[in-house]
């Protein structure tokens, strides 16, 4: 059993209204769990639902820009959220990736102002299935981990995400098996381009298609580090997931 602290985060995505979210929040107000537990619920909501949660679960944005103030409609700072009290961000999600084609480098900027602004950092990093099918994953994915890597001075505050995208709300899951070979490979790059000791200690959590039906078997993983969760995480059985590794 690694000494890695167990991490589940919960992406909300676009979901979410006062109602609605009331309901996860006395759902995640009965956590009573040794692990981190985070969720990310659309940007309006971010203060209400940091309000009305315990110390037991944190609060994270889905996403922020690379600069902290400026003529950028529509963008949020990292300075905004830690105005806010947040602090945590989710960034370089395949839906930020291919959705609104942020490329490798702006996702680099973003981690570098991010972690220089104090923020905790989940970067995402996943293959398309064309790119599985060609053989090129780990190519894909090591290019995207070389342009966050160069951008990070601190990994304490860095949870990598490893989400395939063929896998992210299709309910296609990439199997036990499958996920941990990737992490794995995803530590050996960490321990051959940063160091040793930063493999060992960073968190490489896995997204896509998690459920309570299957998380308990990925997180067997000797290298899955815990899980980003979509829209299971709007459900009650989310805290199904949050214990997975018990």
């Amino acid at each position: 059993m690694s000494d890695r602290r167990f991490f589940v985060g919960g992406n909300f995505k676009m979901n979410g209204d006062k109602a609605s979210l009331d309901v996860i929040i006395n759902n995640l107000n009965t956590v009573d769990s040794p692990n981190d537990v985070v969720v990310a619920p659309p940007s309006p909501y971010l203060s209400y639902v940091a309000s009305k949660l315990t110390s037991n679960v944190k609060v994270s944005a889905q996403n922020c820009y690379k600069v902290a103030k400026g003529a950028y409609t529509g963008e949020i700072s990292p300075a905004m959220l830690c105005d806010l009290g947040i602090s945590w961000v989710i960034l370089g999600h395949s839906e930020r990736r291919h959705v609104f084609n942020e490329k490798d480098e702006l996702i680099g900027q973003k981690v570098k102002h991010a972690l220089q602004s104090g923020l905790n950092i989940i970067p995402c990093i996943g293959e398309k299935l064309d790119e599985r099918e060609a053989g090129v994953t780990e190519q894909i994915v090591f290019e995207q981990m070389k342009h966050i890597k160069d951008n990070v001075e601190d990994w304490s505050r860095v949870v990598i995400a490893y989400e395939p995208v063929w896998a992210i709300g299709t309910g296609k899951t990439a199997t036990p098996a499958q996920a941990q070979e990737v992490h794995e490979k995803l530590r050996k790059w960490l321990a051959d381009n940063v160091s040793n000791e930063v493999a060992q200690s960073t968190r490489i959590i896995y997204g896509g298609s998690v459920n309570s039906g299957n998380c308990k078997e990925l997180a067997q993983g000797k290298d899955i580090d815990g899980f980003l969760v979509g829209g299971a995480s709007l459900k009650p059985d989310f805290l199904e997931i949050v214990k997975a590794n018990a």
